[in-house]
C-alpha cells in the first residue's frame, strides 16, 4: 500500500523499527480499553505477530498500518481496514490513538482518509465500524463519518456493542 497522507497525517505500513514505539501505545490501559480483548500487557513478539496476521492481505490494499504525525514523524497509534465479513466488498475500519493525542481531530482525520481511500481506490461497497457502546468518542465518530447504526447487540464478553455502516457517497450527504 502506498502512504495515505492527510493534512497532518501519515497512514503508513510498519517497519521492525517502529514496533518498540508502537508497543508502548499498546501497553497502556487507557489506549486498550475499548479494544475488543482489551490487553495492554502486549510483548513485542506478540505485536509483531498481530501485524504480520493482520496484513496477509496487503497486496489487496487493506490491513494495517501505523499512523504517524506528518511534522515528527512520531507515531501516534495505528488503523486499518480488515475483511471481518469474508468480502472485499464490505471492509471494517478500525483505529487505535494514543491518549496523548486525543481531542484534536486525529480520530476523525483518519477514518475520513480511510473511508476516501476505501470508496475510491478500493471500490468498496460498505464500510462497517463496530464498537463498545460505552465507547461515546468512537460512537460519535462514526456518527461524525456519517455512517448509520444498523446493529447493537451483546458480544461475547458480555459488553454491548453498536455497529455501524456507510455504504457508499450517497450516504454521507
Amino acid at each position: 500500500m502506498e502512504p495515505i497522507l492527510t493534512q497532518r497525517l501519515c497512514i503508513r505500513e510498519a517497519c521492525d523499527v517502529d514496533y518498540p514505539q508502537l508497543l508502548q501505545i499498546y501497553n497502556k490501559h487507557t489506549n486498550m480499553r475499548y479494544v475488543s480483548d482489551g490487553k495492554y500487557n502486549w510483548t513485542l513478539d506478540e505485536l509483531m505477530q498481530k501485524y504480520h496476521r493482520f496484513n496477509v492481505d496487503r497486496s489487496l490494499g487493506i490491513g494495517l498500518w501505523l499512523v504517524v504525525l506528518l511534522d515528527t514523524d512520531e507515531i501516534i497509534g495505528e488503523a486499518g481496514l480488515f475483511n471481518s465479513f469474508d468480502t472485499y466488498k464490505k471492509l471494517e475500519l478500525g483505529y487505535i490513538v494514543d491518549e496523548a493525542y486525543w481531542r484534536r481531530g486525529y480520530a476523525y482525520e483518519i477514518c475520513e482518509a480511510l473511508i476516501h481511500y476505501s470508496f475510491s481506490k478500493l471500490n468498496i461497497e460498505s464500510l462497517a465500524a463496530r464498537m463498545y457502546a460505552d465507547n461515546v468518542a468512537s460512537v460519535k465518530l462514526a456518527e461524525k463519518c456519517s455512517m448509520k447504526r444498523v446493529d447493537a447487540g451483546l458480544a461475547p464478553n458480555g459488553k454491548a456493542f453498536l455497529h455501524y455502516e456507510l455504504t457508499g457517497v450517497d450516504d454521507r450527504s
